[in-house]
């Protein structure tokens, strides 16, 4: 018998008859789903109950940026800590670990009844849930061959989208008729039944008592392809490349993330909406996000059968959805509720097509050994870009109880980058890293 060393390539047969490849590491990548479907609910509960707990412990708009900011420190920080720790752990314990840290640090909200102990929870919840992508990542990494890696990492990551869904159905019901203390507890039982099945089904490939043969050497047959040292960030940093991707997610993933956190209070505020109402326009402005972020991914296609090289087709793209957004800066003068759900949704799904484009620039413009640890880099600017625009919208709404500027900020922030981007790295210019 061979080791699992001494992987033989797949023949067509193989490869053709789905049954005897087998499905085992879809049934991982669904895992990782439902893991990152958690992973937004937990950290978008405070977002809904922002106008209660204004009622309950006298939180201010100033108050409510500040936790928000400090949620996103400490998320920038886990970023750096937390893919070190899976690689030394592993994922089958690092990914349960840390599914627990973000977890009890999302029940332990229920025991806040101050601002400065909401802000300590937000800290502890950001550290926890800086782990999610980073393990899912690796998870995948080890569970995937290169050929499907682009697929499963889509479909984990589209759970971002059904926790952001669920949540204004659960949280408001919960809220209601149990007090909003049971809210934040609620997460905690999803949690517990994942970690839980995480633990009995999770193995690494070669020791996954399920797993056939013809699908472990479906997954390695590429292993030799992906071999070789990781890039010192030292040397990325001295690339105009990287300061492209970063800078483009320094200014729009504070988009999002205003996004996620203040669009409950804009509408209790600017249409009166209760916690019983919240949830149908909350639903369907994320519905319309997860359409943006498979409708980007589709979006260069139609520009490369119009002869655009690939590079210039994913531009292309890339300027479409930042157009798509500029029309935000209205909804502050809208009276129609519908009009500005119909322009939230329109921007929310354009910023999930810009997303979907954005993450692939690394790997257009470096080889796969840097990838990691550019989206690292970038990932780290776009909490440091949320942190601060947080600690504005405080600001900004507790001086003038509008949304104006903030909305204004969404509206021109893709073309600024978009732009940006152009200048540090004219047409994606590829990286060529000496060993």
């Amino acid at each position: 018998m061979k080791s699992n060393t001494e992987m033989e390539p797949l023949g067509e047969e193989e490869l053709s008859v789905g049954m005897r490849l087998g499905r085992v590491r879809w049934t991982i990548c669904a895992m990782l789903f439902v893991a990152t479907s958690i992973n937004y609910m937990d950290r978008q509960v405070i977002a809904i109950l922002k106008p209660t707990l204004e009622h309950a412990i006298g939180m201010t708009e100033v108050d409510y940026g500040s936790i928000v900011a400090a949620f996103q420190i400490a998320y920038a920080i886990g970023l750096l800590a937390a893919g070190r720790f899976v690689d030394k752990v592993g994922t089958r314990i690092g990914y349960m670990v840390i599914m627990a840290v973000w977890s009890l640090s999302a029940m332990g909200h229920a025991l806040a009844n101050t601002v400065f102990e909401f802000g300590v929870a937000r800290v502890s919840l950001g550290l926890g849930e800086s782990g999610n992508f980073p393990a899912a990542l690796k998870t995948t990494a080890e569970w995937f061959p290169q050929s499907e890696r682009s697929l499963a990492t889509g479909i984990f990551n589209s759970g971002a989208n059904v926790g952001a869904i669920l949540a204004p159905i659960i949280v408001p019901w919960v809220t209601i008729r149990f007090g909003w203390h049971a809210a934040f507890l609620t997460t905690g039982i999803f949690s517990t039944l994942w970690i839980l099945m995480w633990f009995r089904k999770y193995r690494r490939p070669a020791n996954h008592p399920t797993l056939t043969g013809a699908e472990l050497r479906y997954i390695y047959q590429e292993a030799a392809e992906k071999m070789g040292p990781s890039t010192p960030w030292i040397k990325l940093l001295g690339r105009r490349q990287t300061w492209a991707f970063a800078t483009a997610k320094f200014l729009t993933d504070p988009v999002w993330w205003f996004l996620l956190f203040w669009l409950p209070d804009f509408f209790s505020k600017n249409f009166h909406l209760d916690l019983s109402h919240l949830g149908l326009p909350l639903i369907i402005i994320y519905n319309a996000s997860a359409v943006g972020s498979i409708g980007g991914g589709w979006l260069p296609a139609p520009f490369r059968r119009l002869g655009l090289s690939a590079t210039n087709a994913r531009l292309a793209a890339m300027l479409s959805c930042a157009l798509l957004i500029v029309p935000i800066f209205m909804v502050t003068y809208t009276k129609s509720e519908w009009v500005a759900i119909a322009l939230l949704s329109l921007a929310a799904a354009a910023h999930q097509g810009w997303s979907a484009n954005l993450l692939t620039t690394p790997s257009d413009m470096f080889p796969r050994t840097a990838v990691g640890s550019v989206a690292g880099i970038g990932g780290m600017a776009g909490s440091v870009g949320a942190t601060l625009l947080a600690k504005y919208a405080g600001h900004i709404l507790g001086l003038t109880h509008s949304y104006a500027s903030l909305f204004a900020i969404a509206a021109s922030a893709y073309l600024v980058a978009l732009t940006l981007m152009i200048l540090l790295a004219p047409g994606l210019k590829k990286v060529e890293l000496s060993a």
